[in-house]
């Protein structure tokens, strides 16, 4: 039996469609707060009927998970185009660009204004810079090439110690001014190079591999936020 009705929209439009209802979703939920957006706020500022939003999620949950990944892809391939060629600049450029999308900022902040109900739900992860087993490999080709100092160890612990906690300085702490998201920034980089560095100087081809390196390790970190996206979105799509 045939079945009459509407043609399903190409995968392109599908795509499109989902993008824009992400769009919307991002718009109202800095605006209004995550608590204050329903789906039906959604369909409207995305121009499409309630119903199509759940074609492509199941639940206002799933919607801003997807939300969140898309966050995270575009952060890493921002990130990534900035080129960064040592560990410190990789981490300090990290902050830089995490510090300008608000809401990742608001993720890492646990802003209950923004994200609601959500602040008080265990979450599988708060961070936006996941870095998974191949940091090990990274690290050590640093360490190889005397950019890293192999002692005392536990690279990973000192770095997210750092990043982390220069990005959760409260605005207003003991009554001074939250210092500028540039100036954090520089912070960043300069604490991990002073914590890491070996202070050698590197040959022009251990500078090079270095760069590599970082580089390398960026284009796996976008490939898993990228292939993490896609399966959000039901696509194959890659961010650019």
């Amino acid at each position: 039996m045939v079945r009459v009705g509407r043609p399903p929209l190409d995968p392109a439009r599908q795509l499109e469609r989902a993008h824009r209802i992400l769009d919307a979703a991002g718009e109202l939920i800095l605006d209004r707060g995550y608590d204050k957006t329903s789906i039906d706020d959604v369909a409207r500022r995305a121009g499409v009927a309630k119903g199509t939003i759940y074609l492509h999620w199941k639940t206002r949950d799933d919607l801003f998970a997807a939300l969140l990944r898309r966050e995270r892809a575009l952060m890493l391939t921002e990130l990534r185009a900035r080129g960064p060629a040592t560990l410190s600049a990789l981490f300090g450029e990290f902050a830089r660009v995490l510090l300008g999308r608000p809401l990742l900022r608001a993720v890492l902040s646990a802003d209950s204004e923004v994200l609601g109900k959500l602040t008080r739900q265990k979450r599988s992860s708060t961070s936006a810079f996941e870095l998974g087993s191949v940091y090990d490999d990274y690290i050590a080709e640093l360490i190889r090439r005397g950019a890293v100092r192999k002692e005392p160890g536990d690279q990973i612990t000192v770095v997210n110690a750092i990043v982390y906690g220069f990005l959760y300085l409260p605005d207003g702490s003991s009554g001074l001014a939250r210092l500028p998201d540039d100036r954090i920034a520089e912070l960043v980089a300069d604490t991990i190079d002073r914590a890491t560095s070996t202070d050698r100087r590197l040959t022009a081809d251990d500078r090079r591999a270095v760069e590599r390196a970082t580089l390398d390790f960026l284009d796996a970190l976008v490939e898993v936020a990228q292939l993490r996206l896609a399966a959000s979105l039901g696509s194959k799509e890659r961010v650019t």
